[in-house]
């Protein structure tokens, strides 16, 4: 079976390796088209925001661990950014590197989520 052929580029897909949220995208880089001086602090996947009339507009979809390069979203249960992105099995494995401040969000986290029923 053969693939139509359009003029239109393929999409991309940014899909996070942990969560699996999957969604396409229209940029990766820290650069965003058509936002006027914006400068992101890491590379992003990117995508137009689709609840704004404003093509200046964006959602920054996630980006690739630090560490150990996995994709993840921008998810708190995903990753975590701290100078750099890190993906949350990296955090885990090296919590005692973080700045204390940090290891006390992400247990106060962990003590929420245990708390919360589904």
């Amino acid at each position: 079976m053969m693939e139509q052929t359009t003029s239109e580029t393929p999409q991309k897909t940014f899909t996070c390796q942990l969560c699996d949220l999957s969604s396409p995208y229209s940029y990766y880089g820290q650069k965003p088209p058509n936002t006027r001086a914006i400068v992101l602090l890491e590379e992003c996947f990117v995508t137009k925001d689709p609840f704004s009339p404003d093509k200046d507009k964006f959602l920054v979809l996630g980006s690739t661990c630090s560490l150990c390069n996995t994709r993840v979203c921008v998810g708190s249960d995903c990753s975590l950014f701290y100078t750099k992105r890190f993906c949350m099995q990296c955090v885990n494995k090296h919590l005692d590197q973080f700045p204390h401040q940090i290891q006390a969000e992400l247990a106060k986290k962990k003590q929420i989520s245990k708390a919360a029923v589904s």
